[in-house]
Parts: structure tokens; sequence; C-alpha cells
């Protein structure tokens, strides 16, 4: 069974939408890898939900972002919007939800990474990132664990002019061209879709990865433009 489905199953069965959701719907998914899987995916719908609502006011276009990065087929369409309604109503409990993707993928960066991604892209989707915005993603990253260069890495994608291809690879102006290309192929693998898939991510979020990936190569191939071997 698809994990949207799963989790919009779970949805039903639980009933109302509060405090204790998380582990009443981990509780309703069957096996403990299947639980694990919703319960990581319910996390990350509350959380972007309440991305929408840091700056007090929830556009259509922060909505529409998350329907666009996630392809939640039909027949699980009601229950989940259902439960990203619902959690967008205000932004408390951000940080539990994070503190649960950070438990449930405890080394897993890459992955936190392309969350913190996802979330980025909501908080710009109305084209500008407030300062409660930007507080909310800092948050985020703290609780995850990822440093000041993975947040200023993806951060980077979205804030500056045109993406500065150097501060997506997390790298200084003045790296070598053997530097960008080790960076390049370290990161490659550490975004891989099935390198996810294999540590425990649904499937289903394989998009999610591929868009990253999409964003590393093309500050790599913007970077190569530029240089060449020494």
């Amino acid at each position: 069974m698809a994990i949207w489905d799963q989790l919009s199953q779970a949805v039903q069965s639980v009933g109302a939408f509060g405090a204790d959701a998380f582990d009443r719907i981990r509780g309703a998914s069957g096996s403990s890898e299947q639980s694990r899987q919703a319960a990581f995916s319910m996390a990350v719908v509350a959380l972007a939900a309440k991305m929408a609502k840091a700056d007090g006011v929830v556009t259509m276009s922060e909505a529409a972002v998350f329907w666009r990065r996630f392809d939640v087929p039909d027949d699980a369409r009601r229950s989940i919007r259902r439960l990203f309604d619902l959690a967008q109503r205000d932004v408390a409990g951000f940080e539990a939800y994070a503190h649960k993707i950070a438990r449930l993928f405890p080394t897993d960066d890459a992955l936190k990474e392309d969350i913190l991604d996802i979330l980025f892209t909501i908080a710009a989707a109305d084209g500008v990132i407030h300062e409660a915005e930007l507080d909310f993603l800092e948050r985020v990253a703290a609780i995850f664990g990822l440093d000041k260069v993975r947040f200023n890495r993806v951060k980077a994608a979205h804030l500056e002019p045109e993406g500065d291809p150097y501060a997506v690879l997390g790298l200084p102006r003045d790296a070598d061209y053997s530097a960008v290309r080790q960076r390049y192929r370290a990161l490659v693998s550490e975004h891989h879709p099935d390198r996810l898939i294999a540590r425990g991510v649904p499937e289903d979020f394989v998009r999610v990865a591929t868009d990253r990936l999409a964003a590393i190569n093309t500050a790599y191939e913007a970077i190569m433009r530029t240089r060449r071997p020494s």
C-alpha cells in the first residue's frame, strides 16, 4: 500500500487531530516499518502546514507548493488535505513535529536537508521570506541537528540572487576545481533517491529527493561553465 493511502486510512481511524494524533496514527498503521513511515509522513505534512502559517497568513500559493511537491493520489487527498488544513490553523507545535522527524531519522542529514528545502519553498511561495518564517526555518534546522553549512546551502538556493551555486554546494568561491568536484560527488551520493529509500524513507518521497538533486546538479553545472581543470 502506498504511504499516502496508508496515512489516509490511519487519519480516518484516529478521528480528531490533536497533540497525541502522531502516536495514535503510528499505532494504527500496521507493521513497525509501516508505522514508522506513516508517522514520518504525518510529521512532514504537519510541519509543512505550520510553515505556511508561520508569517500569520496562509496564502493559496503556499498551500499549493505542498501539493506540487508531493504526489498524493486522488483517493487519499481528502484525508491528507484535512490533516494539512487542521495542522495549519496555527504554528503551535511545529517544534514537536521537527523533533519527531529528527528521532525517526537521527543520522539522515540528507533527508532532513531535503525537508528543510521543502519548507523554504513554501516560505518563499508568496515572493518573500519573512523574518518570522526565517526564525521558524532556523529553529527547525537546529532541532534537526543541521549545521550552518547545510542550512546556508539550502537558504542560498532560495535567497541568493538566482541561487549562488557555491553556496548551494556549501563551498567558498575560491574553492579549486578538485574541491568542487569532490563536494559535488559527495552531495550526489548523499542525496540520491535510492539511498534514501534504502534507509527507510517512503518511496513516495522520491520526488523530493529528486528535486533537491536537480538543484545540486544545476549549481555544479553553473560552476563548471566558468572553470577548467588546473
